[in-house]
């Protein structure tokens, strides 16, 4: 496995298992995959994913991209992030919410 296979591999694992199992106890305001990897790669970026990185994130984010995403990830499971927050300021960047 190369490192970025394992990057990926951490990515997923984050995203799609341990995010979502925690949500409902945490009582997190998204529970999809897909929803934890929004709110991670627009704060990582500081702007929406979409506008810095090509679809698929998960292929064409930069090493460092990524591992940012993965570090906020880790930090709002480790409770030293606020997950309802990054999902505001995702919104906001998105124009989806009022500040």
């Amino acid at each position: 496995m190369t490192d970025r296979d394992d990057l990926q591999a951490r990515w997923f694992a984050l995203t799609r298992e341990r995010m979502p199992v925690a949500a409902p106890e945490r009582h997190w305001p998204v529970r999809f995959d897909h929803c934890f990897q929004r709110i991670l790669l627009d704060n990582a970026c500081g702007q929406p994913w979409r506008e810095a990185i090509d679809a698929p994130a998960y292929r064409n984010a930069s090493d460092e991209l990524l591992e940012r995403a993965i570090a906020l990830g880790e930090a709002a499971l480790g409770g030293s992030e606020d997950l309802p927050t990054l999902n505001r300021r995702s919104l906001e960047m998105r124009g989806k919410l009022r500040r």
